[in-house]
C-alpha cells in the first residue's frame, strides 16, 4: 500500500449528471457520491482529470449560455491502517452474564465469554434483536435443555446456550452462515448437536427453547412450524421484528402465552409459551 493516495472532490452547481458521467470516464478508480458531491479517491494524481472537470464547466456553460461553476479540491492524504481502525472501533459488549468481545480482545474473568468476529452489527450481540435476544437466552434457557436456534446467523445465540448447559441444534437457509456458525462455536469451546440447511421444518424433534432472530415476515410465514418443534409448555423466543410489525406476529402466536416483552429502540423481542 502506497503512503499517500490522492482525493478529488467535485461539485457543480448545475447538471451533476452530467459531471458523473464525465468523472466516470475520467478515471476507472471507485467513485462516491454525497449529497450531489462527487469524490475520487486514487493512488495515481488526479491533475489530469481535475483539469478536465473545469474546463466541461466551461464548455458546458457556453453550450448551455448560463453560468456553470463545478467547485473542485484535490487533497494529498496519508493512507492509513484500515483493518486496524476498524478493529478500535469493534468494541465489546456486556449483555447480562454474557461478554461478547472479537479475537482481537480479551476474554472477561467471571462472564460467559463469547468470541465472534463481526462482520455487521447483526450477530454481534451490539444490534438490538441479538441483545434482547441474550437477555432471554440467559433467562429461560437452563442446563440440560434442548434448544433450537432457527436461523441461526453467526450462531451466536445457540452458543449463549450452549454455554448455559444447553444441548444445541442450529439451522440457517444460507449454508455459509451454517459453515460460519459451526466454527464460531468450535472457536468457544463448544459443540453443536445437529445443524443443516433450512429452516424449522427439517427437524421431527422437539426443543424445551426455540430461538428465531429473524424478521417479522418470515417468523409470520413459519409459526407453524416454531410451535410444532416447541414441547408442550416450552418456550419461543421471537425476535428481528419492529414495532409496527408486533401486533401481525402477535396475531400468529394468539395460541401461545405471552410471557414477557422486550423492546430496545423501534425493536420487540416477543417471549411465548406453547399453550395457554
Amino acid at each position: 500500500m502506497d503512503k499517500y493516495y490522492y482525493e478529488l472532490t467535485i461539485k457543480p452547481n448545475l447538471y451533476y449528471e452530467l459531471f458523473l458521467d464525465l468523472a466516470a470516464s475520467l478515471t476507472n478508480d471507485a467513485l462516491e457520491e454525497f449529497d450531489e458531491t462527487i469524490i475520487i479517491r486514487s493512488e495515481e494524481t488526479l491533475d489530469d482529470v481535475e483539469s478536465g472537470v473545469i474546463e466541461f464547466a466551461k464548455e458546458l456553460s457556453n453550450a448551455f449560455s448560463t453560468e456553470i461553476s463545478c467547485e473542485t479540491y484535490l487533497e494529498k492524504k496519508e493512507n492509513q491502517d484500515w483493518i486496524k481502525l476498524y478493529q478500535e472501533s469493534v468494541q465489546p459488549i456486556e449483555v447480562g452474564t454474557f461478554y461478547i468481545h472479537p479475537s482481537w480482545s480479551e476474554p472477561m474473568a467471571g462472564l460467559n465469554n463469547i468470541l465472534i468476529d463481526p462482520t455487521l452489527a447483526f450477530g454481534s450481540g451490539h444490534h438490538e434483536t441479538t441483545n434482547a435476544c441474550l437477555l432471554a437466552v440467559e433467562k429461560y434457557v437452563k442446563e440440560n435443555y434442548i434448544v433450537a436456534d432457527i436461523g441461526t446467523g453467526s450462531g451466536i445465540l445457540g452458543i449463549a446456550a450452549s454455554k448455559l448447559g444447553a444441548t444445541v441444534d442450529i439451522c440457517d437457509t444460507d449454508i455459509v452462515a451454517v459453515n460460519d456458525a459451526v466454527k464460531n462455536f468450535e472457536s468457544n469451546n463448544t459443540q453443536v448437536n445437529e445443524y443443516w440447511e433450512g429452516s424449522a421444518n427439517t427437524t421431527k424433534k422437539t426443543y424445551d427453547v426455540v430461538i428465531a432472530n429473524i424478521v417479522a415476515d418470515v417468523l409470520s410465514m413459519i409459526a407453524k412450524d416454531l410451535k410444532k418443534i416447541t414441547k408442550e409448555d416450552g418456550v419461543i423466543i421471537l425476535s428481528g421484528i419492529m414495532e409496527q410489525h408486533k401486533e401481525k406476529v402477535l396475531n400468529k402466536f394468539k395460541d401461545c402465552e405471552i410471557l414477557e416483552e422486550i423492546q430496545q429502540n423501534e425493536w420487540v423481542t416477543l417471549i411465548v409459551k406453547k399453550g395457554k
